[in-house]
């Protein structure tokens, strides 16, 4: 088990619980709040752990495993819900109805298996367990047979660089490595995997695979999937473990079904990702636009259809910018940027900048580093917005205790319907706002960005920012999610781009994919896993016996 030295996890929502702010900061924060927004309410700051009400475990924890497992009340919190807005309300609330019953922490492959011959033994349900940053539901024991006990499955003490090829340039890395440590360790080899999502400071390698993550480069090798070369995992019916190659023909991968699979399928214990030589050579810009739909975005697809391959190709309308502090708000931003580990870039993005300024943009600001200095500070507007976009799931829980709903979903679609898929989408949010809210308050903000860009098409993520409805904070975000999703839905779209399944996109998913393929998966699951164990619920459900 995790030693209780270490520094623990808030309770409720993002973050180390000596980073919580004080009463004196939630009230200077309100203020600043209402500022801002026109809207917000005096903080309530949240049920403290020892005030919540925990129903008691339902398993016995074996004799002469301590540290293995364990009912410790912190963990079984921290280990209740995810990052989602809905799981952050109900967290300060102290409202915990899905506490798992046991939480393991195992330090091996064997140890994992012994995990699972305990849950098979209980008949507990296993979830594993990453960062916890799951915003969709993907962690919470939200079962449909509230009965049926559950075990977290923590791969905390999994979390080493195992081995490192620098002849291949890839690395075998265990599935608990959390963001900035996985990197520290691959900077020793003058490495990177080059991947960094949002939650990059909790979430793991593991999670990464599973729930096929994103990361915040916009073109590229920027998805976990380009990365892997291999993994590894252990199942209910034993060990999955693919050979490792740099590419293959024989027949479905292995590793794609895993990769996505949100714990389904199997305990994703290592992997062997792709690595690369950490770059030196940078250059950026910020460009102005007054027309998001037609020329920013025109500019932008024509960028991703020209082979330059940036770094960085973010677009972000007036209001995100203005909210996060890269604009003033008169106009959109697009944040280009370009690196390498061998060559200067600034011609590149002299090219990429060329193209946005024949859309009608203007440069704002423009930046290079020459790989023989540091980097120093990037004092531009997308310096600026880089810090507050890393800094926002901590605003989050601030925005929480001040009564206000801060909420956010992404999808994908190709560039022929994106005018049109933007439209439909911001109008739905918006009513859903609007009709889910308090009567004559402030209208909602709903913010749009273009986090990933394609040739074919882009991933415009969306930021609801609206009044919450105090004590009915959890119904108005599924009346708000629920009109979202069904206008990406039918609006083409993908449900999700990169922040998983889990059980809160289910509805949608489902009618996404090909029946066909729900049956095989349901099939291959049951393959694996026989007594459904590993987080029932999501992705498929059991095929009726009758």
């Amino acid at each position: 088990m995790a030693d209780s030295s270490v520094r623990r996890l808030k309770h409720w929502g993002w973050g180390f619980e000596d980073q919580a702010p004080s009463s004196r900061e939630l009230n200077e924060a309100a203020s600043g709040v209402r500022q801002m927004f026109g809207f917000g309410e005096e903080p309530v700051e949240p049920v403290a752990a020892e005030e919540v009400v925990l129903a008691g475990p339902r398993i016995e924890l074996p004799e002469g495993r301590e540290g293995l497992f364990t009912s410790d009340r912190h963990e079984r919190l921290v280990h209740s819900l995810g990052k989602a807005y809905r799981d952050v309300v109900r967290g300060h609330r102290g409202e915990f109805e899905n506490p798992p019953d046991v939480v393991a922490f195992p330090a091996d492959r064997e140890e994992v298996e012994l995990v699972l011959e305990r849950a098979d033994s209980a008949g507990a349900a296993v979830i594993p367990f990453g960062g916890g940053t799951s915003v969709v539901g993907g962690v919470e024991p939200r079962l449909d047979d509230p009965e049926r006990p559950v075990i977290s499955l923590d791969l905390r003490e999994m979390a080493s660089v195992l081995e490192v090829d620098s002849v291949s340039g890839s690395a075998r890395i265990e599935a608990g490595a959390r963001g900035p440590a996985l990197e520290a360790m691959l900077r020793e080899h003058d490495l990177t995997l080059r991947h960094f999502p949002q939650s990059f400071e909790f979430s793991t390698l593991g999670g990464w695979v599973a729930t096929r993550a994103g990361g915040h480069f916009a073109t590229g090798e920027t998805h976990i999937d380009d990365l892997v070369e291999s993994v590894t995992a252990v199942t209910p019916s034993g060990l999955w473990q693919s050979r490792r190659l740099p590419g293959s023909g024989a027949g479905p991968s292995p590793d794609r079904l895993l990769i996505g699979s949100e714990g389904t399928l199997g305990v994703i214990t290592d992997s062997w990702v792709r690595v690369r030589p950490r770059p030196v050579f940078r250059a950026s810009a910020t460009i102005g636009f007054t027309d998001f739909v037609e020329a920013a975005t025109g500019a932008v697809r024509e960028i991703a259809q020209s082979g330059l391959a940036p770094s960085n190709c973010r677009l972000i309308d007036r209001n995100e910018a203005a909210m996060m502090m890269a604009g003033d708000g008169s106009e959109d931003l697009l944040l280009l940027g370009f690196e390498s580990a061998t060559v200067p870039v600034g011609e590149m993005l002299d090219r990429a900048v060329g193209i946005a300024t024949a859309s009608g943009g203007e440069v704002r600001a423009r930046r290079v580093v020459d790989g023989q200095g540091p980097d120093g500070e990037d004092e531009s507007g997308a310096g600026r917005w880089r810090t507050a976009f890393l800094m926002a799931p901590y605003l989050r829980d601030t925005l929480v205790c001040c009564g206000v709903l801060s909420e956010t979903f992404e999808s994908a679609i190709t560039w022929d319907r994106f005018a049109e898929f933007h439209g439909s989408v911001v109008e739905a949010t918006v009513r859903a706002a609007l009709d889910a809210g308090t009567p004559g308050s402030l209208p909602p903000r709903v913010t749009c960005r273009l986090t990933h860009v394609y040739p074919d098409g882009a991933a415009p993520y969306f930021t609801v920012i609206a009044p919450a409805v105090r004590g009915g904070e959890v119904e108005q975000w599924d009346e708000i999610k629920r009109a979202a999703s069904e206008a990406i839905a039918t609006a083409g779209g993908t449900i999700t781009h990169h922040h998983a399944v889990g059980r809160d996109h289910r509805p949608w998913y489902d009618r996404q994919r090909p029946e066909p393929f729900a049956a095989a998966l349901a099939s291959a699951k049951s393959g694996v896993d026989p007594s459904w164990m590993l987080n029932p619920g999501v992705l498929v459900d059991r095929p009726d016996p009758t």
